[in-house]
């Protein structure tokens, strides 16, 4: 197979990174240390492979092209011998439970994802319970930023990625960097120090109940959208915590977020105590 030849499918999303300055921007971000477990998402014709490699990493990569297969199986077969590059044909999306077998310990996630299975890949890999450590991924620049808050106005996006990690915007990647060039330019965005640790003293179910209930009518204020969760609770809760009740929900802080759940609960607690 001739890759000036290979046609790209436009149901996969592929738009395949020609410049390999960008690459090295990918893999400095991952902070790749020798030996490490890098899963690859999409490697494509294997640019991205091909500089992980060169970090000295370990890369489990998963391609759902199959007409690419045979391509990374040539251009990489002293590392597959090697074992230095396992090659999977699958869906990732459906793979997300077999993580545990394949990467056998801790892993980073380096990947150039076709955008339109952004937010579902964003979901599956944080609420996972085999999370990696660090993502670090190729997204349209406007949904990197708006992960980021770079606005300071937070969404259920941005708030479902900062209780897991800590996501950082690391730069901007021009849509003419592509082929096919994208409509829109992208950016790199490394998501660093994944854990459940933001859980640790609330639900993480109701956490997200909270937020999907103030969002859902985003332009009204928390005493109006959160008072059919709060009842009667409602003015106490926001004179307790300090929030004023007029504020949108675009403008709580993830931290405030996680102290007006906390006060939720204890309210609860006394509550039923007093019961």
């Amino acid at each position: 197979m001739q890759q000036d030849h290979f046609q790209k499918k436009k149901s996969l999303g592929q738009n395949f990174l020609k410049n390999k300055g960008v690459l090295k921007d990918m893999v400095a971000a991952a902070n790749i240390t020798a030996g490490e477990t890098i899963l690859e998402i999409g490697p494509g014709k294997g640019s991205l492979t091909e500089a992980l490699l060169s970090a000295e990493a370990t890369v489990i990569a998963i391609e759902k092209d199959h007409r690419l297969i045979p391509l990374l199986e040539e251009t990489f077969k002293e590392e597959i011998v090697k074992k230095r590059l396992t090659l999977i044909e699958g869906d990732v999306l459906e793979m997300i439970p077999a993580m545990p077998q394949l990467c056998n310990a801790q892993f980073k996630v380096v990947a150039n994802i076709p955008y339109y299975i952004s937010g579902a890949l964003l979901r599956v890999f944080l609420q996972s319970e085999v999370q990696p450590t660090t993502m670090v991924l190729m997204l349209q620049r406007e949904v990197a930023k708006r992960i980021v808050a770079r606005d300071k106005k937070e969404s259920i996006l941005s708030l479902s990625v900062k209780a897991y990690g800590i996501p950082t915007y690391v730069g901007t990647v021009k849509k003419e960097l592509f082929s096919p060039k994208p409509k829109v330019d992208s950016a790199i965005l490394a998501i660093n120090s994944i854990s459940r640790s933001f859980f640790s003293d609330i639900s993480e179910v109701t956490f997200f109940t909270l937020i999907k209930t103030a969002f859902g009518q985003k332009r009204k204020t928390l005493g109006h959208t959160l008072k059919p969760l709060f009842k009667e609770r409602t003015q106490a809760l926001f004179e307790k915590t300090g929030i004023n009740p007029k504020t949108r929900p675009e403008d709580l802080s993830i931290e405030e977020w996680k102290k007006l759940l906390n006060t939720w609960n204890t309210s609860a607690g006394a509550l039923n105590n007093s019961v």
